[in-house]
């Protein structure tokens, strides 16, 4: 059995317990596994048996999101699972915030399939290699609710769904498309807002090569308070050795020396430096 070993619990139980599995009432000798209390063997077995198929349905959601973020990703001629990747750079900053499994689990799979949405948005907008006009702006600036449409018809994923949902927003208020400021935008948005706009620095692109590290560390402290919620920033600073060798092995993944090695045509996330309309 897997956990702390099972053991028996003779005349401890109290008259408000009941058991794990069956919500019987607990009374003289019990079994407690885990730190939780059950009647009889078979409802600590039932209970074991539940866990595994609970482990097996959630590996098997993983596996297809992950499937599709990775052809996603393809769509835009992406390389290296960019998806994969910011969710996991963001997994490291939400760990400063919380410890609770699975509210980690929906911050990944919101990093993991922000762009979702973008299955809805012509390849002509998408992928034009220029700058987008402003009725293609418009077109543009509903990938996120298309995202979130998509994902909160599954009740498992609520919470990844409202981070797709805001995962473009701003901490001013400046961002889209609800125009959401400060603690009203979502934990797992404000982590991935950061996380994505390093990603996108860092990376080369056709018309430039992708910064330095420190260069881009720099401009999202600039645009701290403004862009970004100043403690995510913090956090960001706090694991700045671990992001920074992420992003190294990217680039050495990528065939590449040094930080910023991996070409691809994704706009870069607004920050002081790119406020151009074309930017997603």
């Amino acid at each position: 059995m897997a956990g702390e070993p099972v053991s028996r619990v003779a005349d401890h139980a109290e008259e408000h317990d009941y058991c794990h599995a069956c919500g019987g009432p607990l009374h003289g000798l019990s079994l407690s596994h885990d730190g939780k209390l059950y009647c009889c063997e078979g409802c600590l077995l039932m209970q074991q048996r539940f866990r595994a198929v609970e482990d097996e349905r959630d590996n098997a959601y993983l596996a297809m999101a992950e499937a599709l973020a990775a052809a996603l990703d393809a769509r835009e001629h992406e390389t290296g699972l960019h998806s994969k990747r910011v969710a996991c750079h963001t997994l490291v900053l939400a760990r400063h915030f919380t410890d609770e499994p699975g509210r980690l689990q929906q911050i990944y799979w919101g990093a993991l399939l922000h762009d979702l949405g973008k299955v809805g948005i012509p390849d002509a907008i998408l992928l034009k290699p220029g700058s987008l006009t402003e009725d293609e702006w418009r077109v543009m600036r509903v990938h996120p609710a298309i995202g979130h449409r998509i994902l909160s018809a599954t009740p498992f994923l609520t919470e990844a769904a409202d981070i797709v949902l805001a995962h473009e927003e701003r901490f001013d208020g400046g961002g889209y498309p609800r125009g959401l400021a400060g603690g009203a935008i979502p934990l797992g948005a404000r982590l991935f807002s950061v996380i994505d706009a390093l990603d996108a620095m860092v990376s080369d692109r056709p018309y430039r090569k992708g910064m330095p590290f420190d260069a881009a560390k720099a401009e999202i402290l600039r645009v701290a308070g403004a862009q970004f919620d100043p403690a995510v920033v913090d956090a960001f600073l706090l694991e700045e050795q671990t992001l920074r060798e992420m992003v190294d092995q990217m680039c050495m993944l990528a065939g590449q020396p040094g930080t910023g090695s991996r070409v691809d045509n994704r706009p870069v996330p607004r920050t002081g430096m790119d406020r151009g309309e074309g930017d997603t």
